[in-house]
């Protein structure tokens, strides 16, 4: 079967055997990679029309108990400058967005044990009752399911927490002996159990990652049925292990971008910041092969530069306003708007 019978397949079925994942991964051409675009922008603006969901990223902390290979701010890196910010500079920045807009806060920060329930649960329920018609997102890593309990209960609406891969053996060459793989797995379970908008996600082209896997975490979403994906290509930071790793494949990201809209109609997907990094135009790019989500960063001007999971991330010394008017440009530029608004998953098809 051709690679285009394949996509339009894709299309009517929603899932493809793991031969036929594999072939149009392995194989697919620059025709198709179009192809699946024009398809998956066409579902896009059938389900959201030319509107672009913003939410405003708050990095509170850049201390991480993990050792992840790929990580700029993993445990046994010396060279970060660590910080964290407290209730009060968090409020700022919501406050911050919220007069301009941004009505989806993501609290997201490396996993901190200072950052404990009790300090957590206050953060979230203040800004639940300061920020009521707001969504709160949090992306804060594996926590205990009573944790994700308390913060739900507190208020969040949302998490994300990438699953990095579907494949238990390339996790482990991603991380520490002491991850696994399959808590990753039962907290996303958990998450989805007890109510939130769950978004997993994966990085593209991340090292050893094989066709295979690609296969494994196309398989993955399918059954596990996110609300959210975020994927952006792997970029090496210096001080880490994969330092002289090569960046992920761009084209490849996109190509997968339009293959989970055509999968997922109604995804919440972010044209990410790692996308934008490794290519000047690669959120743009991301809204065109289906992408609907953009995350500007609200966090302190003087915190961003110290939030580096990766090298050459974006650090701009913009505020909110300056932020939001780039990014209504910038989608202006490709004939789209930003959409002021929590900006929902809504599933159409629902069969759960």
């Amino acid at each position: 079967m051709k690679n285009i019978d394949l996509i339009n397949k894709l299309n009517t079925e929603k899932n493809l055997a793991a031969g036929e994942w594999h072939q149009l991964l392995s194989t697919f051409t620059d025709e198709d990679r179009q192809a699946a675009a024009d398809l998956a922008r066409s579902i896009a603006q059938s389900k959201f029309g030319k509107n672009i969901y913003i939410r405003g990223i708050v990095e509170f902390s850049n201390y991480c108990k993990n050792d992840c290979y790929y990580c700029g701010i993993r445990l046994s890196n010396k060279n970060v400058v660590r910080y964290r910010l407290n209730l009060d500079e968090i409020l700022e920045c919501c406050e911050d967005g919220y007069k301009y807009g941004f009505r989806t806060i993501v609290l997201q920060g490396g996993e901190d044990p200072y950052f404990n329930d009790d300090r957590m649960v206050e953060i979230v329920a203040t800004i639940r009752e300061r920020y009521h018609d707001c969504a709160i997102t949090l992306s804060l890593g594996e926590r205990s399911e009573e944790s994700y309990r308390r913060l739900f209960d507190a208020g969040a609406d949302r998490y994300l927490l990438r699953h990095e891969t579907a494949d238990c053996h390339h996790y482990g060459r991603l991380h520490p002996d002491n991850m696994s793989w399959q808590n990753r797995m039962d907290c996303l379970r958990q998450l989805k159990a007890i109510g939130y908008q769950t978004g997993c996600g994966l990085m593209v082209g991340s090292p050893f990652q094989t066709v295979e896997c690609l296969v494994k975490d196309l398989q993955f979403i399918h059954d596990f049925r996110p609300h959210m994906i975020g994927m952006g290509p792997f970029i090496p930071h210096k001080d880490t292990p994969f330092a002289h790793y090569d960046t992920g494949s761009v084209e490849l990201n996109l190509f997968l971008i339009s293959l989970c809209r055509i999968m997922q109609p109604d995804l919440l997907l972010p044209a990410t910041t790692a996308l934008g990094a490794a290519r000047g135009d690669g959120r743009q790019q991301g809204v065109l092969a289906g992408a609907n989500v953009i995350m500007p960063n609200l966090s302190p001007i003087n915190a961003r530069k110290k939030y580096m999971l990766y090298d050459n991330k974006p650090a701009n010394d913009c505020g909110a306003a300056e932020n939001l008017r780039d990014l209504q440009q910038m989608m202006a530029e490709i004939g789209y708007q930003v959409e002021i608004g929590r900006g929902d998953y809504k599933d159409s098809c629902s069969d759960e």
